[in-house]
């Protein structure tokens, strides 16, 4: 058992591995810059370029919000949710979700997890859910390291410390179910694929958090959610084909050890523990 189901694909991980090495050796020979190899590598201007590419992948978010966009509305089509918006650039979170109940769900996009932009988010203080949603593009990424550097890391430390209660996590993105990122679910039942657009999808990774804020003195272990007390996590999960043994419980537990606060992050799925932390301080720069 492990945090997340999906693995990384090593074989793919040591293709990206093999080409880097081949690129960082290689690279003078492509295109037209007129510098010999000692000039090319001393001008600056490989590091330049690679800095410039790894700086256009992680600052662009049309492929992240085309998925997000076509999700929310494959739902509205079917009556899942009722409507939703993009909730604009001035906003620390990216789509409001009105839900059949008349609750309204906001929804905040992030990466891989283990970026300082997972620390980054604001609930807002009309939506009565708040869900995060990992779209992770990169496919030589370790899903199980960065969904665990997320959960415990950060998004632990910044709901304590900053009081910011988060209902729920997803993690699921068009990478799923692609060859850089077999889905067991979907090995095991190849019938558990949701076509929407181009994407073939499996059921999302779900996990829900408590409902209220873990504090040392006076809610110190806090239970997780049943994921029908979040309600747009129960309509994706449903939707999608989900098993209620696949649904992960995210329990914080937390007190003082001298000077520190520390927490302890514990996630459970199908009955059993499938991480554990250590009691761990809290370190915010």
């Amino acid at each position: 058992m492990s945090v997340i189901p999906c693995t990384a694909n090593e074989e793919l991980r040591e293709r990206i591995l093999q080409f880097t090495e081949v690129l960082k050796t290689q690279a003078h020979l492509l295109g037209d810059h007129g510098l010999d190899e000692q000039e090319f590598y001393d001008s600056g201007l490989f590091r330049g370029a690679i800095e410039r590419i790894r700086g256009q992948f992680s600052a662009t978010m049309r492929d992240k919000r085309d998925f997000a966009s076509r999700v929310l509305n494959w739902l509205q089509e079917r009556g899942a949710i009722v409507d939703w918006e993009s909730a604009g650039e001035a906003n620390r979170h990216d789509y409001t979700v009105e839900m059949p109940s008349g609750r309204v769900c906001a929804i905040e996009l992030k990466g891989c997890l283990d970026g300082n932009n997972t620390n980054i988010f604001e609930r807002p203080p009309h939506c009565h859910e708040f869900v995060l949603w990992s779209v992770c593009t990169n496919p030589g990424a370790n899903p199980r390291h960065n969904v665990w550097s997320g959960i415990h890391t950060r998004l632990s430390a910044e709901i304590i410390s900053r009081n910011q209660r988060v209902d729920g996590l997803i993690v699921w993105d068009m990478v799923c179910n692609t060859i850089g990122r077999p889905c067991p679910k979907v090995e095991v039942d190849p019938t558990r694929v949701t076509v929407v657009g181009p994407y073939q999808l499996p059921p999302p990774c779900i996990y829900v958090m408590p409902s209220t804020i873990p504090s040392p003195r006076n809610n110190p272990a806090p239970a997780p959610q049943t994921i029908d007390q979040v309600e747009f996590l129960a309509v994706l999960h449903e939707a999608f084909g989900g098993h209620p043994q696949e649904v992960n419980r995210v329990a914080f537990e937390v007190g003082y050890e001298g000077v520190d606060t520390v927490r302890k992050t514990i996630i459970e799925r199908g009955g059993a523990i499938v991480a554990e932390s250590n009691p761990t301080a809290i370190r915010r720069s």
